[in-house]
């Protein structure tokens, strides 16, 4: 990516709610999971949109995603992250570790399931199934383990400190062929997300997007440009100093 788009990104990111001033929080670890869609002549990702009646981002078109639970940890997979994405995972994180980057990849996993209904698994014997805590139940029942295998890590971010809620939040990509099974019934007036789209990435920047989501929309076609290719560094957006940057991990 050039110097000059990156500075781009970097302003955009750091214009948003410059003037809000909430107490400080420790950010909670989160993850977000895109689904993409190559099979057309335009690749396609996969966005719902929040419900007008949510306190956070009311209406917004969002990736599916949320926050890290402790069962996200114990959680048997039916593969494991390839290592270079294991590697970028824990990359700037002296505390982290290959273990807290898997559970991160399985939050966006679980947390996709339980907002659209898609399961990113495979078959997996009885006997490899350990008993799972409630979230994860769905999977198990259908036959299925998360699949680790086709997850590519695209970038992380870190709210800006006060704001109203902050998280540390690592964004994730799996191909849509990666989808084993739709259940219906997760989406609808009622529900998080009251309708999902697949829409090309530049017609996603037309809509009411989080600003996190619209900087992450633009590092995702550069990555296709270069196949999402585990070598290319994964971007990192946080404030230093009372300075919002981009680092790359």
């Amino acid at each position: 990516m050039s110097d000059e788009r990156a500075e781009r990104l970097r302003q955009s990111f750091a214009s948003a709610d410059r003037k809000r001033q909430w107490p400080n929080q420790r950010p909670r670890d989160a993850a977000t999971l895109i689904i993409l869609d190559r099979s057309g002549s335009a690749p396609t990702v996969l966005m719902g949109r929040r419900h007008d009646g949510h306190r956070f981002m009311p209406g917004k078109f969002v990736f599916p995603g949320g926050r890290f639970e402790p069962s996200d940890r114990r959680m048997p997979s039916a593969t494991e992250l390839r290592p270079e994405t294991a590697a970028r995972l824990t990359a700037q994180t002296p505390q982290s570790s290959c273990s807290r980057g898997r559970a991160l990849a399985l939050t966006a996993i679980r947390e996709t399931y339980e907002e659209t209904g898609l399961l990113i698994g495979r078959p997996a014997p009885e006997a490899a199934r350990a008993r799972a805590a409630p979230a994860w139940q769905p999977f198990l029942d259908a036959g299925l383990l998360p699949d680790l295998a086709p997850v590519t890590f695209l970038g992380r971010a870190v709210t800006p400190p006060r704001r109203p809620k902050r998280f540390d939040t690592r964004f994730f990509v799996v191909e849509r062929d990666s989808i084993s099974r739709e259940e219906p019934g997760f989406v609808g007036p009622d529900k998080e997300l009251v309708e999902l789209v697949w829409v090309e990435l530049q017609a996603a920047q037309q809509l009411d997007l989080p600003r996190i989501t619209s900087i992450m929309l633009q590092e995702l076609e550069h990555r296709i440009d270069h196949g999402l290719a585990d070598e290319v560094p994964a971007p990192f957006y946080l404030q230093k100093r009372g300075r919002f940057v981009r680092e790359l991990l």
